[in-house]
């Protein structure tokens, strides 16, 4: 099983950047399909973005379409979420998780998370 560890949060403006990173240990990284997730304050959690196994699938929710792409690298058993043109709305902690099998297999390996504010 693999085990993961987010960084790259941070304050931001409206409109800026931020580049999360979520770096796995373990010797199966991709045999997982990854996913981005994020829990604002007082809102249940939700799917940000996910991505297959080897990387040629990638899912994203509404909201985020055009703004946000996953990666992944296999080799550095990492997974990335690029996030550009940020809005306030954005404003949550972002977990990535591991699901072992398909997208749309149950994420049941999580990391601590990582805070992402972005101010308005």
């Amino acid at each position: 099983q693999v085990q993961l560890v987010e960084s790259g949060g941070g304050l931001v403006q409206t409109g800026g950047s931020l580049r999360l990173s979520c770096a796995a240990s373990g010797r199966t990284f991709s045999s997982y399909a990854m996913g981005w997730f994020r829990q604002a304050p007082g809102k249940e959690r939700e799917s940000v973005a996910r991505i297959s196994r080897s990387g040629l699938t990638t899912y994203y929710a509404d909201s985020v379409k055009g703004r946000f792409t996953i990666s992944r690298d296999n080799a550095k058993k990492t997974v990335y979420l690029q996030m550009n043109s940020l809005k306030p709305e954005d404003t949550a902690v972002y977990y990535c998780a591991a699901a072992p099998g398909g997208v749309d297999a149950d994420y049941n390996v999580w990391g601590q998370g990582t805070q992402v504010t972005v101010s308005s």
